[in-house]
């Protein structure tokens, strides 16, 4: 078999419709398009018009700015990530495992805002953290394995 020669199998792709041309195709006249008026033609551009009534994004009032520039960005560590820093013996369970430690063990690369522990694994190790944030299913595994956690207050972790 050559590449000139590979081939779809047969009737796998429709030819596709061609529209407007002529009435015995079954698309002709009007194309599908209905009759006449602005959305018959081509350039058509009134999503949101409501035939000259107040459109409801303008009679709804606006509210809120989240600003992305002053958000914070958390590395984010899963425990099942800890435990496999743990087993190849870079990261040390007997001290405090910060952001400085997970970087030195290569867990996290840089240093962000802070970071910020998540569950979804059984923590084996009792581990003593010392972070900016933790969901409730981290600190109930942690906490359950025997280790503690410490969370630090975003207003600390921003200075």
């Amino acid at each position: 078999m050559k590449l000139n020669e590979i081939s779809d199998n047969e009737g796998a792709t429709p030819s596709r419709k061609r529209v407007g041309r002529g009435i015995g195709s079954g698309t002709g006249k009007t194309g599908g398009r209905g009759v006449k008026g602005q959305k018959s033609r081509s350039g058509v551009a009134i999503k949101g018009y409501e035939g000259g009534q107040m459109p409801i994004y303008r009679r709804l009032p606006k509210r809120g700015f989240s600003n992305a520039q002053f958000a914070n960005k958390y590395n984010e560590v899963s425990i099942a990530r800890l435990e496999k820093a743990v087993e190849a013996g870079k990261l040390d369970v007997k001290k405090t495992v910060d952001a400085a430690a997970l970087k030195e063990a290569g867990v996290i690369r840089r240093e962000l805002d802070g970071v910020r522990i998540l569950g979804g694994s059984e923590a084996k190790s009792k581990f003593n953290l010392d972070v900016t944030g933790a969901s409730k299913g981290a600190i109930e595994a942690i906490e359950k394995a025997g280790g503690s956690i410490k969370v630090a207050a975003k207003e600390a972790a921003a200075e």
